[in-house]
């Protein structure tokens, strides 16, 4: 596959004699607004999939393109969030962890194995592993990341039309200049993680 993609991480769990292997990957731990996404995939083994890289790397038009091929073809795929209260309660990582397992147990079809994007496991039903960068280099993985950042990216959307004066379509609740201007002008919304923004002052630049 183009972008150093492979399926060797898949091929090793299928060889260890595991048979539905899914991608696991979140979007939205950074933002200081809106919930955590995380989408789980499995992928039927091999199939290729033209231009599919982590989706940080790729065009919004490219992951939208890419999302509806995707959810077509997978075996399965399963998206979930984690809003911001919870991130407030839990903290981003357990929150994080959450929606990862939320996800993972929402597919239609159960998966016997679970590769994780970076360094840290969540608590999964089913056992699995976690790979740094594995969103640049496992095709499952980089397909989760795609439906979990266009899935948050909607969300993002849809409230940007309820409160345009925060302009979340343009800055998606990361801590931008332009959405510290909004916050400055606007104060802090009910979508808004307060935990993100302790150290906040009007007017200041963190």
């Amino acid at each position: 596959m183009v972008n150093n993609m492979d399926y060797n991480h898949e091929n090793r769990a299928y060889q260890n004699g595991y048979s539905l292997v899914c991608g696991v990957d979140e979007a939205g731990r950074g933002p200081l607004a809106g919930p955590v996404y995380a989408a789980a995939v499995i992928l039927p083994r091999g199939l290729e999939i033209s231009g599919l890289n982590d989706s940080k790397k790729l065009s919004e038009k490219k992951r939208e393109e890419l999302f509806d091929i995707i959810t077509q073809k997978a075996v399965a795929y399963a998206v979930a969030s984690v809003d911001e209260k919870t991130i407030d309660r839990i903290n981003i990582l357990q929150a994080t962890f959450l929606a990862m397992k939320k996800a993972v147990d929402s597919l239609e079809v159960r998966a016997d194995y679970a590769l994780i994007d970076g360094n840290r496991m969540p608590q999964l039903d089913i056992p699995g592993e976690t790979i740094v960068k594995g969103d640049a280099s496992s095709p499952s993985i980089a397909a989760a990341s795609v439906l979990a950042k266009v899935s948050r990216d909607r969300f993002m959307y849809d409230l940007d039309k309820e409160m345009p004066e925060y302009m979340f379509a343009k800055h998606k609740g990361y801590g931008t200049k332009l959405h510290y201007e909004c916050l400055d002008k606007y104060g802090i919304s009910e979508h808004h993680r307060l935990t993100f923004l302790k150290t906040y002052r009007p007017g200041e630049r963190k």
